[in-house]
C-alpha cells in the first residue's frame, strides 16, 4: 500500500467566502468525484471540498492502512483542513469507510468540527478512538443506515446506533432507509433537510 502525500480535493465553491465548509469522504472504490457529484442533491450555499483518501491499495484508495494508525491519518487530514479552511466551520460526510474514518476523527478532535454525517457507516472501535459517555456533546451527527445492509456485519451497525443515539452525547439524527449499500436519493434528501436544520440559511447553528 502506498501513501499519497499531497491530498488529491475537488471543490464546489460556495459563493459565501464565509459559507460552512463541508467535507465529502468517499467509500471503498470511489474517488472525490463520486461524493462530489452527490453533493449536488444538498444545500447549494455550503462549500464542499472532496477529498481522496490517502492510501493506494491497488486501483482503489483506502482511509486506512496496516501500520498506520487511524490518528496519524487524522492528523494528515487536519493539517490539510488547517490551511483551507482557515474560519470556516466545518463538517464531515462520509459514505462508508469514509463515515468511519470521518467518525474516528470527530472522536479524536470533537472540538474541531460542528459534527459530521454517516452515510452507511459504522464507527472505527477496533482502532483506538475514544467512546466514553458524553464525548460529543454539543456535536452534531446524522446518521443513515440501510434496513439490508450487507456490506457491514449487523453487531457494529448496532453498537454504532447504539453509542451516536444515546451514550455519545450528541444531538444525532438517526434514519434507517430501505435497500442494501449504498446512498439514496432518499437518504441525500434527509441529509439535505438536517443540514437545513442545524445550519439555517440566516447562517449560524
Amino acid at each position: 500500500m502506498e501513501e499519497l502525500s499531497n491530498p488529491t480535493v475537488e471543490w464546489a465553491e460556495a459563493w459565501d467566502p464565509g459559507a460552512a465548509l463541508l467535507v465529502l469522504l468517499h467509500g471503498w472504490g470511489e474517488s472525490e468525484g463520486d461524493m462530489l457529484e452527490r453533493s449536488r442533491l444538498l444545500p447549494s450555499r455550503f462549500s464542499y471540498a472532496s477529498l481522496g483518501a490517502p492510501y493506494s491499495r491497488g486501483r482503489h484508495r483506502d482511509w486506512f492502512a496496516a501500520g498506520r494508525s487511524v490518528e496519524s491519518t487524522r492528523l494528515w487530514f487536519e493539517e490539510w483542513l488547517d490551511r483551507v479552511a482557515l474560519e470556516r466551520r466545518v463538517l464531515l460526510i462520509g459514505f462508508s469507510a469514509g463515515a468511519a474514518f470521518g467518525g474516528g476523527a470527530v472522536l479524536m478532535n470533537p472540538a474541531r468540527y460542528l459534527g459530521m454525517a454517516m452515510l452507511c457507516g459504522t464507527l472505527p472501535f477496533d482502532a483506538a478512538v475514544p467512546t466514553p459517555p458524553g464525548r460529543l456533546l454539543g456535536s452534531e451527527v446524522f446518521l443513515a443506515h440501510r434496513l439490508d445492509d450487507t456490506m457491514i456485519p449487523r453487531t457494529l451497525l448496532e453498537r454504532t446506533w447504539a453509542y451516536l443515539t444515546a451514550e455519545s452525547g450528541a444531538r444525532c439524527r438517526a434514519e434507517r432507509y430501505e435497500g442494501d449499500h449504498g446512498v439514496s436519493t432518499e437518504m441525500l434528501s434527509g441529509l439535505s433537510a438536517w443540514l437545513d436544520e442545524i445550519i439555517p440559511e440566516s447562517g449560524r447553528p
